[in-house]
């Protein structure tokens, strides 16, 4: 068996070397056959390409099918890698609300406790009124806005207007139905304020500026830059822990406070029907207020 394999050996081997070499000269001169026959008859390469092609389709999409499955699997496996990432940072996550909620609840019970020990009166109910801004003066020297409710939806004198994000202003004017809005930035604002902090008290002061001042302040008040400014609920007119925004900058020209709203681009705010007991009559103004709560004194 041994020499008559290698006999057949011997014979493959210049065969397989024949072939080697003519293999690319007859690759060639078919390509070269073939362009003269595409320049002759367009007609018959068409007609094999065609064929060939119809041929090979099947072939083809036979073959694309378990690629196209891998594909999918690849596809699925990074999907699910992703998910668990995302399931195991949205557990992270839970975790750190579940401890903020243990904290927020004992806050709230040490508060309600307090209150107990203060023997503090709830605050009065404050019931929001939906309006739309529809004009805005904007002039150089007054800064108001038009809503679209008024008296007749209870909007009233010196109820404060806020937005999403933080205090508007207060109510200057009323018709039956609009109102207009003194800004914060206006020259005759004047909002008493606390420092969240500090829990100092100020007066918050428009002067026709982007940017209000913090003003009347305690003489030993620390104020830094990033303070946050509250409503401090003086004078019964505001309700009180409304936000207004923080500290922006300290000058020598005085501190500037940036407001969380934003009202150049106000579409609808929140007028606050803030309901004092036994001062809630419809014809009451800011005036009548003052008085009624000197006479309660």
């Amino acid at each position: 068996m041994a020499p008559r394999q290698g006999s057949v050996f011997k014979l493959a081997w210049p065969l397989k070397t024949i072939i080697q070499r003519f293999a690319f000269l007859a690759l060639i001169s078919l390509a070269i056959a073939l362009l003269f026959l595409g320049k002759a008859n367009i007609g018959v390469v068409e007609k094999m390409r065609t064929s060939a092609t119809d041929f090979l389709a099947p072939i083809l999409a036979t073959i694309s099918e378990p690629v196209d499955a891998f594909h999918k699997a690849v596809a699925r496996v990074q999907k699910l890698t992703s998910l668990i990432e995302e399931n195991e940072r949205l557990r992270e996550e839970n975790a750190r609300l579940l401890k903020w909620q243990a904290v927020g609840r004992t806050l709230e019970q040490e508060n309600d406790n307090f209150r107990q020990l203060l023997n503090a009166l709830s605050d009065p109910l404050v019931l929001p009124i939906t309006a739309r801004v529809v004009g805005d003066s904007g002039g150089p020297f007054v800064r108001t806005l038009l809503l679209n409710a008024g008296r007749r939806d209870g909007v009233r004198v010196g109820q404060a207007v806020v937005a999403p994000l933080g205090l508007v202003g207060r109510i200057a004017e009323v018709g039956e139905r609009s109102a207009r809005v003194l800004l914060l930035t206006d020259l005759n604002s004047r909002i008493p304020v606390v420092m969240e902090k500090s829990r100092h008290k100020g007066i918050l002061v428009g002067d026709n500026s982007s940017m209000p001042l913090l003003d009347f302040l305690p003489t030993n008040a620390t104020v830094s830059p990033g303070d946050r400014i509250f409503t401090s609920g003086d004078g019964g007119m505001l309700p009180a822990g409304r936000p207004i925004g923080f500290v922006s900058s300290l000058s020598e020209k005085g501190i500037r406070v940036q407001a969380y709203a934003d009202w150049t681009r106000l579409e609808y705010v929140s007028v606050l029907r803030y309901d004092l007991p036994g001062m809630s009559s419809p014809d009451m103004n800011p005036g009548d207020l003052g008085e009624s709560r000197l006479d309660a004194k």
